[in-house]
């Protein structure tokens, strides 16, 4: 991603500084859409937008990592009852709209447009932002052999940047498919895109993830 839109002093600052070197690509990725659930890619809810173009892009994606043996991890965010109604967590104080995402809930489906095989896709529930926080993500990935991390998913400024900045700090080179994250606003979804081109992962095009999982060696299941 050129950081050209912010201007050229930006730039210099950015070069000055030694960020945006490229990540050394593992041959071993696994696929982590993140959040690709009804809560957020539906504006119907007040949590969600309208996602469509990131879905289709994610599932064509996801499709692809499966015909080429890499593996596929899907997460969502849901909380208990208790946990979505009372006062222990300090993130649902900050944003209450997620205090709908309660487990069992439609808000809290993966979007049915994603092709999700539960017989052989993971499913990581977390409750935070980060994919890794609390999981066993990272755990997961070490025990599939996976040296890099493709990451998709919603919304690009909250839990997928959170998840690019744990998945690097777990060890894993990102790579972060342009079309394949969403926000609720342009401007933060263009400004984490911004900071993760820079300090965190490769922010890439399509094709280059299509090929990319298409060329990378098979992972046992």
């Amino acid at each position: 991603m050129s950081t050209s839109q912010y201007g050229a002093a930006t730039d210099r600052t950015y070069a000055r500084a030694g960020f945006g070197a490229p990540v050394r690509r593992g041959r071993r990725p696994a696929l982590v859409v993140v959040d690709l659930t009804r809560g957020f890619t539906e504006d119907r809810f007040p949590s969600g937008a309208d996602l469509t173009e990131v879905v289709a892009a994610t599932a064509e994606l996801a499709t692809a990592a499966r015909g080429a043996g890499v593996p596929v991890v899907f997460t969502a965010i849901a909380y208990t009852p208790a946990e979505a109604s009372g006062d222990c967590l300090a993130w649902l104080r900050k944003a209450p709209g997620l205090r709908a995402l309660v487990e069992g809930g439609e808000a809290v489906a993966l979007d049915p447009r994603l092709p999700y095989h539960p017989a052989t896709d993971r499913l990581v529930i977390k409750k935070g932002a980060s994919a890794f926080f609390g999981t066993s993500l990272a755990a997961t990935l070490t025990g599939l052999g996976c040296d890099t991390a493709v990451i998709c998913g919603a919304t690009t400024s909250g839990c997928v940047r959170a998840t690019a900045v744990d998945a690097v700090q777990s060890g894993f080179p990102v790579l972060v498919p342009r079309a394949c994250v969403g926000d609720r606003a342009r401007g933060p979804h263009d400004a984490a895109l911004f900071d993760i081109q820079a300090k965190y992962g490769d922010v890439i095009d399509q094709a280059d993830a299509l090929g990319y999982l298409a060329a990378s060696a098979p992972h046992p299941a």
